[in-house]
């Protein structure tokens, strides 16, 4: 099976986890990379959200924030604003392994 708009985590505590993946759109193909990101700021991400330049740097291009839905449960929305690109994570259609998330993209609210 191809997988696309993905993140492959590399352990089950997704806040403490790196991961790589990909995001593919009509527009664009990016291979992403994950990193934690510790900060004492209650509004900064849980992580940091890398590509590579055309000349295959490595440069921050967004984030991923932990939230809350309307039951307290924890959710996870992924952010590349230069794109416009917002997306939630959740469990990949037909897998168990939660550290397997998918990049489920939506359009914000005008």
């Amino acid at each position: 099976m191809t997988m696309t708009n993905y993140i492959q985590f590399t352990a089950d505590d997704i806040d403490t986890a790196t991961g790589s993946g990909l995001i593919s759109t009509i527009d664009r193909d990016l291979d992403i990379k994950v990193t934690p990101f510790d900060s004492a700021n209650e509004n900064a991400p849980t992580h940091r959200v890398y590509a590579k330049s055309p000349r295959g740097h490595d440069i921050e291009v967004g984030g991923i924030w932990k939230k809350l839905n309307a039951e307290k449960r924890p959710y996870y929305q992924l952010s590349i604003k230069r794109l416009g690109f917002n997306a939630n994570l959740g469990r990949y259609p037909g897998q168990d392994d939660i550290a397997l998330q998918a990049i489920i993209e939506w359009e914000p609210r005008t």
